[in-house]
């Protein structure tokens, strides 16, 4: 499963598609759809909306970083990652969707603005990875796509997410494994499979949640 490179025009690309397919996934959902359970374990929709939404707010730091020089990180400490997240369950829907949406719209504005100098300065992830601005989309990218499926609303499965992508994204995450072969089966399969998500592969082995 080899394609051609990520570029940042790409990874752009994935993050609009991400954010959309997320939007229209919690566009429908009422109180008591939000408060379901998420795809992923512990975690109600409104934990995992809250989360894209506070990454969003982190990487518009990186963003701020890259535009200015000053050292801005994504998070001020683990705490308060933990604690964006658990503010989720405290809000309403609508509150949600609002802050879903208008962190998503400013994050984008923000990106829009880099020059192709500030495109190239280095900022520190979340992770400690000292990263060229570049990396921000494609940082944002995994998160859209693959949270969007995790919100288990049927409006978005690893189907729907673009090929270019799934495929960059196995190749990530089957490096980060350490995995030399990958077992038969549909891109989007063995990209769920990767990723710790359900998948429809017989006989592949368990492995725990990735992002």
């Amino acid at each position: 499963m080899t394609g051609a490179p990520r570029t940042l025009n790409h990874a752009r690309a994935w993050a609009r598609t991400g954010t959309e397919l997320l939007l229209d996934a919690v566009a429908g959902l009422d109180e008591f759809a939000f408060s379901a359970p998420s795809v992923l374990p512990d975690w109600t929709r409104k934990h995992l909306v809250a989360h894209v939404a506070a990454n969003a707010d982190a990487l518009g730091n990186l963003v701020h970083w890259a535009a200015t020089g000053e050292e801005t990180p994504m998070y001020a400490s683990a705490e308060e990652r933990a604690a964006g997240i658990a503010k989720g369950a405290t809000l309403s829907a609508e509150e949600l969707r609002s802050w879903l949406t208008n962190s998503a719209q400013k994050l984008a504005a923000g990106l829009d603005g880099l020059t192709e100098e500030q495109w190239g300065r280095e900022v520190v992830t979340a992770q400690g990875r000292t990263v060229p601005a570049t990396e921000l989309p494609w940082m944002r990218a995994r998160e859209v796509c693959v949270h969007a499926v995790d919100l288990g609303t049927g409006v978005a499965t690893f189907a729907d997410l673009p090929k270019g992508f799934l495929t960059a994204l196995v190749a990530e995450i089957r490096a980060k494994r350490g995995l030399a072969e990958l077992p038969d089966g549909p891109l989007p399969e063995v990209t769920a499979w990767l990723a710790g998500r359900p998948h429809s592969l017989a006989g592949a082995p368990a492995l725990g949640p990735w992002l």
